[in-house]
């Protein structure tokens, strides 16, 4: 199994872009703006934004070499991808974008208030992320993960998400001078076939960290081991699970001399 997945991942494409398209009426469309998708994945979604801003010069960046290898086939002039940490951005932008990624970095005190001070006067900070962390499937994660074979072959390493209460955006982003903040978290309402079908499901985000650090043999353990743990709380579908995202939109005012 490579690192990031694409195949895994868009397995459940229409559940996973549903957010996509509630975050969309949240930004200021404006032609000629400069744009950038953090952790832009697949490229799908990049492509779609960067349809929606006339004129625009759009650049969406990942980490994986897996997912830009994809992406990199959207690619048309105002539109190119690259390979960058979303932790090393630099200049400012009309708008800074993001779908289903800044979970996945530390320090969101820190992290908001730097991705806000990079946007341009008039500038959008968007973002859109998982806020799942504590349903009873994710809290398996953890606990499996600090069982052996598996708390020794990741030396001890468990991802613990760095989500902040949902008002805690919204008071960060005021306190940095942003204007026309819309901040909320929403519950999709997703419905399984089984418990394989839920742990298909996590082994394309969640679980990517925990098995891209363990050999193929104790990957599939692990996996097995997970299975029938989510069996146990679901032994028979189909399950219901609601998935939860926190949706982050603020504006900077524009500079009047």
């Amino acid at each position: 199994m490579a690192p990031w997945n694409p195949d895994s991942y868009l397995t459940f494409k229409k559940e996973r872009f549903a957010p996509f398209e509630d975050i969309l009426p949240l930004i200021r469309v404006r032609p000629w703006m400069k744009v950038v998708d953090l952790g832009c994945g697949t490229g799908e979604l990049t492509r779609r934004l960067a349809d929606r801003l006339p004129d625009s010069d759009v650049v969406g960046i990942d980490t994986s070499d897996e997912m830009l290898v994809v992406a990199r086939a959207f690619e048309r002039p105002g539109l190119r991808f690259e390979r960058r940490d979303l932790r090393d951005l630099e200049g400012e932008w009309d708008l800074i974008f993001s779908h289903a990624t800044i979970h996945w970095v530390e320090d969101h005190h820190t992290l908001i208030r730097e991705l806000f001070s990079r946007t341009a006067p008039e500038g959008q900070l968007a973002l859109q992320f998982p806020s799942n962390h504590h349903h009873a499937a994710h809290k398996l994660v953890l606990e499996t993960a600090s069982e052996e074979p598996f708390k020794t072959a990741l030396g001890g390493w468990k991802w613990v998400y760095p989500l902040l209460p949902v008002a805690a955006y919204a008071e960060i982003l005021y306190e940095a001078g942003a204007e026309d903040l819309r901040v909320f978290e929403k519950v999709y309402p997703h419905v399984m076939d089984n418990a394989d079908a839920l742990a298909a499901w996590l082994a394309g985000t969640t679980l990517v960290p925990y098995l891209e650090r363990m050999d193929d043999v104790t990957k599939e353990y692990f996996m097995q081991v997970f299975r029938s743990k989510l069996r146990r709380l679901w032994p028979s579908g189909p399950l219901f699970y609601p998935f939860r995202r926190i949706f982050v939109s603020a504006v900077k005012p524009e500079v009047i001399s």
